[in-house]
């Protein structure tokens, strides 16, 4: 495999594998068959002197190596990719793959309904939404950009601020007809608190009225790493949850829930669009920021109850 050609192609063939998770999916996308693939996997892996991929009945897996290989791979052909469309049209066309990572929730709820606008504005753009509600690794997992809600701990990445996750303390009528209704953040220790527990803040609910901070200690018999667990936690009469306006904006409207301590501001969380540092932002990487960061900016359901 001298020929540099045949190399960047068996780089290609070996990232959409990866990202497909199976040789019969690139084998139908490529329009050619399964066996092909192996073929120039296997070369690709002779050439280099050892295994790229293990495999099972089941599913691939990546070898230390592979993982490493594949980071290295994506940005090598993301910088061809680009140099192409720059050649072409005498500047970077917004086209290619283009893969995100969200949590669960949000991507669910805010990326993924939008994307048929953004992709109708930019048709040459292929996504591949990645949803986790784990911080992603964005190197290891190849990763062009994820979107992060909270205060960022890893100073070694290019962070964008895109918007603002006001929160709201929600309960639902039922429960607090039978247990009361808090009028101060310090009452909450009283109630039954859900805990979503990816935040550094952990069991710590901050509230802000007039120029003061009020910080209670919450308990609960129930906690989760997935909003939406917390929201039919909520729903079932559960408890009460400090949680994004966005996630029960649909629930306050029709009454299943109702905003309490409204005289307190709850303390609001940063969104971020993150990237690797040492991978240069393509033009379709600066154009998805650049969209979600107004419609964020629009959007009623992000914005503070009042």
């Amino acid at each position: 495999m001298r020929n540099p050609v045949d190399k960047l192609n068996a780089m290609a063939i070996f990232v959409r594998v990866v990202e497909r998770g199976s040789f019969s999916a690139v084998a139908r996308e490529m329009q050619t068959s399964q066996p092909t693939i192996s073929k120039v996997l296997r070369a690709l892996e002779t050439e280099l002197g050892g295994k790229l991929i293990t495999r099972s009945t089941r599913r691939l897996s990546l070898t230390d190596e592979g993982q490493r290989y594949y980071s290295e791979c994506r940005q090598i052909l993301a910088a061809v990719d680009a140099a192409e469309h720059s050649f072409q049209s005498g500047r970077e066309m917004i086209a290619g793959h283009l893969r995100i990572g969200s949590s669960v929730s949000f991507g669910r709820l805010q990326i993924a309904p939008r994307l048929p606008a953004f992709l109708k504005r930019y048709p040459e753009i292929e996504i591949d939404l990645q949803l986790n509600d784990q911080n992603q690794d964005l190197v290891s997992e190849g990763l062009d950009v994820t979107f992060r809600i909270g205060q960022l701990n890893d100073s070694g990445l290019i962070a964008r601020h895109i918007g603002t996750t006001h929160r709201v303390t929600v309960a639902t009528p039922a429960y607090l007809k039978q247990h009361g209704q808090p009028q101060t953040p310090q009452q909450l220790s009283k109630h039954n608190c859900l805990l979503f527990n990816l935040l550094n803040s952990q069991n710590l609910w901050v509230y802000e009225r007039d120029e003061q901070l009020h910080e209670v200690r919450i308990k609960g018999n129930a906690q989760s790493n997935n909003s939406e667990a917390i929201r039919e936690m909520v729903l079932g009469g559960l408890g009460i949850a400090l949680s994004p306006v966005w996630l029960f904006s649909e629930d306050l409207k029709a009454g299943r829930v109702i905003a309490i301590l409204r005289e307190y501001t709850a303390q609001s969380l940063p969104i971020h669009a993150v990237s690797p540092a040492n991978r240069r932002q393509s033009a379709r990487v600066k154009a998805f920021v650049d969209y979600m960061s107004q419609a964020l900016q629009a959007a009623p359901e992000l914005q503070a109850v009042k």
